[in-house]
């Protein structure tokens, strides 16, 4: 049996509900563009508010992460991943928490209990050192020995500078055939974590300051590709059964073996996989020169160079065999793969295409430089591989036919200058954490389903939600229009919003299944995004939307909302940018 069915069943018997892996770009977290983690969508409960499943949570869920981009191409890094979790919502805590990560892996998975060993938190001058976790371990068999204490920085979990937080204890597999020491020593890279359990009991503010919580959670994140390498007992996560079938196609279409080409193979697979699973989100990422899209078209771009670089004829469509490996082995568990199919093929083929043009355009940029110079500098290398695509090898081949040196030392300056630049945007693009739960921002979910019900009235009924973003500063909406918006019409619809949030409609919701839900009238964006059970949102006899939250308690709590600007977001597709201000007095 698949191991992440084994992780269902074995939840589920322990009373956790299972939860729908959420899409892979969040609907409601302005502050990444992916969802890098099994917690992400479930931000609101973490916070306090109530699961239509219950306090007992378990699921499968996509992720994608990009801070470790460079690193693809090794044996354990990928830019996709699955993650394991449960979650105990104010529910069960450390002791039973710990129970079941034992039973799980022991029982279970039949691991050793003499191969695991385990990190928990020493503590400091405000938060305890966590001897519940240590001892919870001990009455399980786990020695003294094997228990190691380690302070904030790999023990500790706090989504930035403030907000709910608290020690975590992470458990380690011995992957290694030595012969396993007695002491843990958790800088022996032998030792590789597996299972991350975060105790969220305490709330920390900006300035430091740490409260308990009335309400504690339990997260836990357990990595699919990892622990599937440790028990087939590999080191390389890509000669794992997960990777068997679309590694066999790649090579096929290569001709050449995977011992060798490692590096390049690696990154083939792991970047078409994720192309695969963007193209197929609901969301309907196309390649583009912004956010997603971005990251969409980098990685194809990044493939084909490899694929390049295997000596694959990438006139042929060999994106097509490869993608269609990976959507025969994950539909089973993502469906969507297999409804959007033929977006998935079109997206990888188009792509591939514009690339192909691209080279052309690069090559003869080259030409150009070959006419006055017998040197490519690197400040040109670089702009050949950053805007055309050409990796420094294609270059160096392209020069050493025309008898020229390329400055390959000023071109790694450059690149080196690209990656600071890009490690520190990511920061904050991908930091993740608990966003979207400010004062402020739940203000603009509320405002964003009175705007959905205004351009109802004033545009027509066929307006619905295709996108929005909600930030501190302003929400952002897409709606489906075939035309620019008249003053009057924007007039119209800022009036509406007011006159509704003046009126001081109280905002109710309740839980329900989602067929109900449906029957009832109640509005959503991408049906499949939700599970079973549902929360819907009423606000008079207005709106009446699925919606993860979190929202005012009545319409007054608002503020005066203001359109500050309407204009097209694509073909046939409006995007309006609205603020929030506070009220005239």
């Amino acid at each position: 049996m698949n191991l992440k069915d084994l992780y269902i069943n074995y939840f589920v018997s322990k009373g956790h509900k299972q939860i729908p892996s959420a899409p892979l770009v969040p609907e409601n977290d302005p502050s990444v563009l992916f969802n890098t983690a099994g917690m992400q969508p479930l931000i609101p409960y973490l916070m306090g508010e109530p699961h239509p499943y219950g306090k007992r949570l378990c699921d499968y869920q996509k992720c994608v992460r990009l801070t470790d981009l460079d690193s693809v191409g090794d044996k354990t890094h990928h830019t996709f991943f699955e993650m394991l979790g449960n979650w105990s919502l104010g529910d069960y805590f450390k002791k039973e928490s710990i129970a079941y990560s034992f039973e799980f892996l022991t029982s279970v998975l039949n691991i050793p209990i003499e191969r695991l060993a385990i990190t928990v938190y020493e503590g400091d001058d405000k938060i305890p050192r966590d001897e519940v976790s240590a001892d919870a371990w001990k009455s399980h068999g786990i020695k003294e020995e094997r228990i190691a204490y380690l302070g904030r920085e790999d023990n500790f979990w706090i989504p930035g500078d403030s907000g709910p937080c608290g020690g975590d204890t992470e458990i380690f597999y011995w992957r290694s055939d030595d012969e396993i020491p007695e002491r843990f020593d958790p800088e022996d890279d032998r030792w590789v974590e597996i299972w991350n359990n975060v105790f969220m009991e305490y709330h920390q503010d900006k300035d430091g300051n740490i409260t308990e919580l009335t309400q504690k959670n339990v997260d836990t994140g357990m990595g699919y590709e990892r622990v599937v390498a440790v028990l087939e007992g590999v080191d390389d996560n890509y000669l794992t059964s997960v990777w068997k079938r679309p590694l066999k196609t790649l090579m096929e279409i290569a001709g050449k073996p995977y011992e060798g080409n490692e590096t390049s193979m690696r990154i083939v697979l792991d970047h078409i996989r994720t192309s695969v699973f963007i193209a197929a989100d609901p969301a309907g990422i196309k390649p583009s020169n912004t956010d997603q899209g971005y990251i969409l078209r980098r990685l194809i771009r990044r493939a084909i160079r490899h694929a390049m670089k295997l000596g694959i004829d990438t006139r042929s469509d060999f994106t097509t065999p490869l993608a269609l490996t990976f959507i025969e082995e994950y539909k089973k568990y993502y469906k969507e793969l297999e409804d959007n199919k033929e977006v998935i093929l079109e997206v990888l083929k188009g792509e591939k295409e514009k690339f192909a043009k691209t080279l052309e355009k690069g090559l003869k940029i080259f030409e150009k430089v070959a006419q006055s110079s017998n040197k490519i500098d690197g400040e040109t290398a670089f702009h050949l591989y950053d805007t055309y695509g050409f990796p420094i090898e294609l270059t160096k081949e392209e020069a050493t036919l025309r008898n020229m040196e390329v400055d390959e030392e000023g071109f790694n300056e450059k690149f080196k200058e690209h990656q600071e630049k890009s490690r520190t945007a990511s920061k904050g693009k991908f930091k993740g954490g608990l966003s979207g739960n400010s004062e402020i921002e739940t203000k603009y979910h509320t405002a964003t389903h009175l705007l959905n019900a205004a351009l109802k009235k004033v545009i027509g009924p066929s307006v619905h939600q295709l996108g929005s973003n909600i930030t501190e500063e302003r929400l952002r909406f897409d709606f489906p229009c075939d035309h620019k918006l008249t003053e009057e019409e924007k007039k119209q619809v800022e009036e509406l919003v007011n006159k509704w949030i003046e009126e001081e409609i109280p905002v109710t919701h309740e839980t329900m299944s989602k067929e109900s839900a449906i029957e009832s009238g109640a509005e959503c964006m991408f049906i499949e995004r939700y599970p079973d059970l549902v929360t819907v949102y009423t606000i008079g006899d207005i709106s009446k939307e699925l919606c993860g939250g979190p929202h005012v308690q009545n319409t007054k709590e608002i503020g005066h909302f203001k359109i500050k600007k309407e204009e097209s977001s694509s073909a046939g597709v409006r995007r309006i940018k609205a603020v929030i201000e506070p009220k005239e007095n």
